[in-house]
């Protein structure tokens, strides 16, 4: 496994895939620390989940500048992504007691109760895009909950795969309660297959969650799953026009794009198509693509060049299929996989810009003659991860946030971003199942009944 930066094309490391029977050691050995960590107390777990969080603080350059190597993510933004994970641990060292604590039901019987017991190892396969981020909101709950975390992070940010171990190795959690597997995908099938992992969290494409959904109901083992999304924002006819503009090409541009709850769809009623469009289009143009170390930078490249002319394949057949291309859509002449901002425009149902998830720094704008035309067009859509209203109409915004998009979030006058304090996922394509808040801590755990007559 090659990781290579994609600002520069240099290789930074070559990583060698463990054998399979190395890996087997491994989920032996993280099994082996469960039967002792399921018995410490919440103030144990607590204090070391404090001092993970405070690793994280103390070698935040060293990890942002590892991942933005790693992946091309611009590193301010690589240094906000370590204090969030910073914060993810720090929110459930506080919380997890209260989210796990025994809840009495009034029964016939002399007491009942329902206790939520560790199940064992979870195992997590997680995507490149948000290399620490991902893993430390299924991590911090996992663990406080009394279970141990075995990873397998994508093949080109192993580096950032092994730093996560060595926060929590560091931070004082016991030998194995934490463990990194450095794996080919073909190898995944026999870890799902062992009797220690007793779940398995997927971040990442559709096509892999439904392999890896499958594989593991043939196990009979639970899991959870955040795959793909084309987030649909709705602009009404009275919202604040330069605020939505300001959100809309935020949540677009964040990451160069490369989000699954980045804005994708921009939905626009026709009173305001055009004074929108100036302003959305001048928030594109406005954004700084370079160099991902530069503090001037605002989109770096794209993680891969395989990915990058994936999407510029989307964006071209759109064109051919009728779109107008406002803003970029063409390669750039440089070393690193960059891909500008885009804008499209009169894009149409049957349109890679419409029907699929851009997954890049590309805007899809569509054109609707009222707000019942823009919901509809919102939820025509395999995918329903996030998506957002701008309206100055709040209680009218809410109503519809709240009844109407199909999706597992959806902001009013915002973009859509996770937050320990909410709970984080899907529905259709866009997966089922739940991260963070109390809903993502109570995924992992045996909800067991208890009834003393």
């Amino acid at each position: 496994m090659k990781s290579i930066n994609p600002a520069t094309r240099n290789l930074i490391k070559t990583y060698t895939s463990m054998t399979d029977t190395t890996a087997r050691q491994v989920v032996d050995a993280a099994h082996s620390a469960f039967l002792d960590w399921r018995k410490t107390d919440f103030g144990t777990r607590s204090s070391l989940m404090h001092q993970a969080s405070h690793i994280l603080k103390h070698n935040k350059a060293r990890y942002a500048r590892l991942m933005t190597e790693e992946m091309g993510k611009v590193y301010k933004e690589a240094e906000a992504e370590v204090e969030k994970c910073a914060w993810v641990c720090e929110y459930y060292a506080e919380q997890a007691q209260k989210y796990l604590a025994d809840e009495t039901v009034q029964t016939e019987a002399r007491h009942s109760f329902v206790t939520y017991q560790p199940i064992g190892a979870v195992l997590a396969i997680m995507p490149w895009n948000f290399p620490m981020w991902q893993v430390f909101r299924f991590a911090a709950p996992a663990l406080m909950a009394g279970n141990v975390g075995i990873l397998k992070h994508a093949g080109n940010v192993c580096g950032s795969a092994l730093a996560i171990e060595e926060v929590f190795r560091e931070a004082g959690f016991p030998d194995h309660v934490f463990r990194t597997l450095l794996l080919s995908s073909g190898q995944v099938a026999k870890i799902i297959e062992h009797d220690a992992v007793r779940a398995i969290t997927l971040t990442g494409s559709t096509r892999a969650g439904q392999a890896v959904a499958a594989k593991a109901g043939q196990c009979l083992k639970k899991t959870v799953l955040e795959l793909g999304g084309s987030d649909a924002y709705l602009i009404l006819k009275d919202a604040d026009l330069e605020q939505a503009a300001k959100a809309c090409a935020t949540s677009r541009l964040i990451n160069a794009g490369q989000s699954c709850i980045a804005a994708k769809r921009f939905i626009l009623v026709e009173e305001i198509y055009d004074a929108f469009l100036e302003l959305f289009l001048a928030q594109m143009k406005a954004k700084r693509m370079g160099d991902p170390m530069d503090a001037e930078t605002d989109i770096g490249p794209q993680a891969s060049f395989d990915l990058r002319n994936e999407l510029h394949q989307q964006v071209l057949r759109s064109i051919d299929q009728g779109a107008n291309c406002l803003l970029g859509g063409d390669i750039p002449k440089s070393d690193g996989a960059y891909y500008p901002p885009t804008l499209l425009t009169n894009v149409k149902k049957g349109m890679p810009a419409y029907d699929e998830e851009l997954f890049g720094p590309v805007a899809a704008v569509i054109k609707v003659k009222d707000e019942e035309e823009a919901i509809a067009v919102a939820n025509d859509s395999p995918f329903g991860l996030g998506g957002a209203v701008f309206t100055r109409d709040i209680d009218r915004g809410t109503q519809i946030a709240r009844e109407r998009i199909e999706s597992g979030a959806c902001m009013v006058n915002d973009f859509t971003r996770s937050d320990p304090r909410l709970p984080f996922g899907g529905i259709k394509e866009s997966g089922y199942g739940r991260e963070l808040a109390a809903f993502g801590i109570r995924e992992f755990v045996n909800i067991k009944a208890v009834s003393v007559k």
